[in-house]
């Protein structure tokens, strides 16, 4: 059984005696030294095969581990995710230790978020709800109550375009009081609970302890707090636990992982045995390289002391990855495209290749790019660009105006451009000139809106005088092309969902600035996690890489590549700073932004829309902002839109605090462009100035 691992890989499964950390570079074989590291260990005696509990993250994962036991000879090994194995055990103890049944689990809490939202008055849209959904739950793995989380949003960063802090802190409550109504519990209730239970029952934390003996934790530099904490409670003082895990693969802090219990866990555990696998048998010594250099400037994962490993390959040499920049998004799209289908050509399978980007937002002009030239391909991580709900509303709408302005039934002709008339049409559904503040659900919503208009602005450059339906014929040509075999089919995924696999032939696109690292990492925290999402996209790759970005999006100004890869890419040098990322267009700006009560620089995109520290006093007026509230409340529902499609908290508030007097300088204020000042202009100086 040892024969079969190299020289660490047998390090791993032969130290059997207290904590062991092993940190796993991509394509290092970690799941073949755990699995054989459990394998030995029933084999020779020391631990009985029922004794064992290995976690990990994803039922598939899990799955993977199981059935590579049994092709061991190995049986009765307990290898469950963390809420599988917490579920099991609360089902079974629940009614020991209270008496009754553990509450059923919520098959969709969506019903929940939206009765709490409908009894405080919120607006009840979908996608203002999966925000509300998504900030819930991390707070639950955060460990956040409702009562602590509006001190706690603000120190973490956590910001949604949808909400205010306060305004989730109300939701968060009236959401826990609606499922104790309903005798329901949750997804992370599923933890809360079991972890309650084994700290309040000693008997029941007595037998969990003694049933599961020897603990294997697997990604383990994505452990959230709450299953920390019962990683703990399961393991009592006992110090037979192995984790394993790879710092410079943790890409979901904002789900409330936390890399320091990877990178901090020989400081917590003295005397722990440390192992690194630093073997790559995935990729070629080529792609290896990319990936090394990718992290040289990197800072360690939460500052721990644990850090990422620098890879070995272990496989015969390559073709040379390929940098490679683009005129704009759809020639980018193209040349990736027929790299693609040349590569299959030479004899790579379709479903051996992928394309990787860092938001949904992207895929569109990939997936035409494929569909024109007959490449199948999967979508992964989320539905086609046009089946999204957001986008089929969309072209319902514009359908629906074309043929009334076909029809002759409008009182007089439109007089504007094609892709003025979208813009107006989608401005109603929530896409505005400039993208909403934080992220989440209405990020989301607004870059696909923005697709869709970016559309409108190219067919009018390229067919200057056409017209709505010209539009709305070009789109469809474009949905109806995207119907193509997809049983052998390109991936084309976001590079968070890509995370655990592998493929031949790998083009990562929109490597600039704004894009790769995004716009919204705006903390030197936020950047490094860029970088690590996009080193996760470099080690998806077997044998072939491409690396690429566009010089101009939409028709805006020039686009750098990103930071990320000088001193990768040849030619490039390694000189930018390691800071936040800024906008071409604004980074002096930004950097230059005072706050205007203290003078002090502003930290983050919140402060600078506010012109001052979240901390410092405010110079608004009050009345004005209650009439600007009472103002937007009325125009959301004449539009019958949630208020924050109108203006968001933040804007309003910017507002209140700059007070303008004309439209110049009304257009000044982050967040009002110029199709809000044609929309509301007029209406919205009458309210500031109403005095």
């Amino acid at each position: 059984m040892l024969d079969r691992l190299d020289p660490e890989q047998r390090a791993v499964a032969t130290s059997l005696g207290g904590p062991v950390a092993v940190i796993a570079g991509a394509g290092t074989g970690k799941t073949r030294a755990i699995t054989h590291r459990i394998a030995y260990a029933v084999a020779t005696g020391v631990y009985a095969p029922t004794s064992v509990l290995a976690v990990t993250f994803t039922t598939r994962a899990a799955g993977e581990m199981r059935g590579r036991l049994q092709r061991l000879g190995i049986a009765g090994v307990q290898a469950r995710t963390f809420h599988s194995a917490a579920l099991r055990q609360a089902q079974y103890f629940w009614p020991k230790a209270y008496g009754s049944d553990l509450p059923p689990v919520l098959d969709n809490r969506y019903g929940v978020i939206a009765e709490a939202a409908s009894r405080l008055r919120l607006p009840t849209a979908a996608p203002g709800l999966r925000d509300l959904m998504s900030e819930i739950s991390w707070a639950k793995v955060s460990n956040v109550t409702p009562d602590s989380y509006l001190e706690l949003a603000g120190s973490r960063g956590r910001e949604l375009a949808s909400f205010d802090a306060e305004t989730v802190a109300r939701a968060f409550a009236a959401y826990e009081e609606v499922k104790r109504e309903r005798q329901r519990i949750d997804f992370e209730d599923i933890l809360l609970c079991t972890a309650a239970m084994i700290a309040e029952h000693d008997r029941v934390a007595t037998e969990i302890r003694r049933t599961y003996r020897h603990l294997v934790v697997d990604e383990y530099q994505d452990v959230s707090p709450l299953q920390q904490a019962l990683l703990d409670l399961w393991r009592g003082d006992s110090q037979d636990l192995c984790v394993v895990g790879d710092p410079a693969q943790t890409i979901h802090s904002f789900a409330g992982a936390q890399a320091g219990f990877l990178t901090g866990f020989a400081k917590r555990h003295p005397g722990s045995t440390v192992i690194r696998l630093i073997r790559d048998y995935r990729s070629t010594p080529q792609v290896v390289r990319v990936a090394n250099r990718v992290l040289q400037r990197a800072r360690p994962a939460d500052g721990g002391q644990l850090g990422s490993v620098q890879l070995e390959a272990q496989r015969e040499s390559g073709p040379e990855p390929v940098f490679a920049d683009a005129a704009d998004e759809a020639s980018e799209a193209a040349d990736v495209a027929d790299w693609l289908a040349s590569l299959h050509k030479g004899g790579i399978e379709y479903r051996e290749m992928a394309v990787l980007f860092r938001v949904n937002a992207q895929s569109p002009a990939f997936e035409q790019a494929l569909a024109d030239r007959d490449v199948p391909y999967l979508v992964r991580g989320g539905e086609r660009f046009y089946e999204r709900p957001e986008v089929r509303q969309a072209l319902i709408t514009l359908r629906t105006q074309a043929r009334i302005a076909a029809s002759g039934e409008s009182t007089e002709p439109d007089s504007r451009s094609a892709a003025e008339q979208v813009k107006l049409l989608l401005g109603s559904m929530g896409w505005t000139d400039q993208p909403p503040s934080g992220t989440g659900a209405v990020r989301e919503r607004w870059e696909s809106l923005a697709a869709l208009v970016s559309v409108a602005d190219d067919l009018v450059r390229q067919q200057p005088g056409c017209t709505l339906a010209d539009v709305v014929v070009e789109l469809q040509r474009r949905a109806d092309a995207q119907h193509v075999p997809s049983a052998d089919g390109v991936t084309v995924s976001t590079l968070h969902s890509a995370k655990g696999l592998e493929w031949e032939a790998v083009a990562v696109v929109g490597v600039s600035e704004g894009s790769l690292p995004f716009v919204l990492a705006t903390t030197p925290d936020e950047v490094e996690e860029e970088r690590r999402l996009f080193y996760v996209g470099v080690t998806r790759a077997k044998t072939r890489l491409r690396i690429s970005w566009a010089r101009t999006r939409n028709g805006s100004g020039e686009r750098r590549p990103s930071r990320f890869i000088d001193g990768v890419r040849p030619g490039s040098g390694a000189t930018r700073p390691n800071g936040p990322v800024r906008s071409a267009r604004r980074t002096s700006t930004a950097l230059a932004a005072t706050c205007r009560s203290c003078g002090r620089h502003l930290n983050d995109a919140a402060e600078r829309k506010l012109g001052r520290h979240a901390g410092c006093p405010a110079s608004y007026d009050e009345p004005t902002l209650e009439r600007l509230r009472t103002w937007r409340k009325s125009q959301a529902e004449t539009e019958r839109v949630p208020a924050y499609c109108v203006f968001t908290d933040a804007t309003l508030l910017a507002i209140a605090e700059a007070r303008p007097r004309t439209a110049r300088e009304l257009i000044k204020v982050t967040g009002v462009g110029a199709t809000k000042i044609s929309k509301y202009g007029a209406d919205l100086l009458e309210v500031v100035n109403d005095s």
